[in-house]
């Protein structure tokens, strides 16, 4: 019975180092591995010890692309564990940094990292040469979601001005004047990318996954809600230990996750397009439909789209929210000190990233627990691996190793991400 292997010993246009190893034998896949072989980054263990107020600047540096998920689920559970509530203009000021770096986010994936698969280039670069307009359509947009980013955050990459109750410093009206005519243009941008990436080609690849994202009754989710799937899940942040499990297989530096009652799950835009579709503006549900899409998203090769109708969402509530700011008396509320467990989990570009951290009365981290998105996504690529070879066993092998890595690519990993912590275990002879 004959073999083959389809072998990629590092994947391209994603953020990290990985791997992804295919078996097949026959006409059956007997084994899918995605490697992740980024040496885990303890980021758990650094903060032990660390008090309260330094944790938001530890954990932006957990990723460079998205910063801001880290640092507000943090300052959310740290707030949690001190019982304070934000509301009003420090709110809006936090979804609208998150803005900024869903449109940075997920610029830089649409454009440089995702479309060059449907076009059959190996790079951006390569794709510029016959797409220059719409490579630097790309660059733009993700300028000026790194522009929110450093407005609000006091630089692009790892800010430094978000802290547990708010902002050391907040803009005044006037500074974001600049900032509101650029976004009219994002968001036109936005909307052109819409249609660009709808004429794309997308396999028929319809699997029926179980999405987990936030629901917030009143908005589409950034920074609240319940954490909610399309298959009867439903329980507030700090039941996330209770209902998620983390495992460690031996091909990976980064822990799989699974529902303890089920198993994969699928988080990221097209979970939280599927179960917040309603929430979206009216201006990005329009997007989405003359994109041919419906309420309902099950093709991960279409996340593409769904990408791109979430920038257009992101550039009209950044609007929103800038037309109605009115600055607040101080950049952030009183923090009072007791001993606690906190619970925060908010919506990065990649899908829910969750922590917990359990505090002494000085507000010191006695222990901490992070889960990004892309490990809980693991187990479904490697789900959508298997199914896809499964069905294409008569592509020729270099463009079905092509395809595969662009399964993996579907979901934009951030492996850096996933690897900030390991389980070690230790068996004695």
């Amino acid at each position: 019975m004959k073999s083959r292997t389809i072998k990629v010993d590092y994947l391209a246009r994603v953020e990290g180092e990985g791997a992804l190893l295919v078996k097949i034998k026959g006409q059956q896949v007997t084994d899918v591995k995605l490697k992740i072989f980024e040496p885990p980054r303890f980021f758990e263990a650094f903060l032990r010890g660390r008090k309260f107020h330094e944790v938001p600047d530890i954990t932006a540096r957990i990723c460079g692309i998205c910063p801001i998920a880290y640092q507000m689920s943090a300052c959310h559970a740290i707030e949690d564990a001190f019982g304070i509530k934000i509301a009003g203009p420090i709110r809006d000021l936090r979804r609208l940094i998150y803005c900024g770096e869903w449109i940075e986010s997920h610029a830089l994936h649409v454009y440089l990292l995702h479309a060059p698969d449907f076009l059959g280039y190996e790079d951006a670069i390569r794709m510029a040469k016959d797409h220059p307009d719409e490579v630097k359509r790309g660059l733009r947009l993700k300028k000026a979601g790194n522009e929110i980013v450093r407005l609000l955050g006091g630089r692009e990459i790892h800010p430094i001005n978000v802290r547990v109750g708010g902002f050391y410093k907040v803009p005044n009206k006037k500074e974001f004047s600049a900032l509101t005519e650029e976004l009219k243009w994002t968001r036109d941008a936005a909307l052109a990318t819409v249609g660009w990436v709808a004429t794309f080609a997308f396999p028929d690849f319809d699997l029926d996954y179980e999405f987990v994202a936030l629901r917030h009754p009143d908005e589409y989710p950034f920074n609240e809600g319940r954490i909610v799937s399309n298959k009867g899940l439903d329980i507030a942040v700090r039941e996330y230990d209770q209902t998620f499990v983390e495992d460690h297989v031996s091909h990976s530096n980064a822990l799989q996750s699974r529902l303890k009652e089920r198993n994969s799950y699928f988080v990221g835009p097209q979970a939280r397009y599927n179960l917040n579709f309603d929430k979206l503006s009216p201006m990005a549900q329009e997007a989405a439909r003359s994109a041919g899409l419906g309420p309902v998203c099950r093709n991960p090769f279409q996340s593409i789209i769904v990408r791109s109708v979430e920038m257009v969402y992101a550039c009209d509530e950044a609007l929103r929210l800038i037309e109605q700011y009115e600055m607040p008396d101080k950049p952030a509320v009183n923090v009072e000190l007791r001993v606690g467990t906190g619970y925060g989990c908010t919506e990065a570009p990649r899908g829910i990233c969750y922590h917990r951290y359990r505090l002494d009365d000085r507000g010191v981290i006695v222990d901490a627990k992070i889960v990004p998105p892309t490990s809980q996504n693991l187990k479904t690529i490697e789900g959508d691996l298997w199914q896809f070879v499964q069905t294409h066993l008569l592509v020729q092998k270099d463009k079905l190793q092509w395809q595969c890595e662009q399964v993996v690519r579907n979901y934009d990993p951030c492996i850096s991400c996933a690897t900030h912590f390991l389980k070690l275990h230790i068996e004695p002879e």
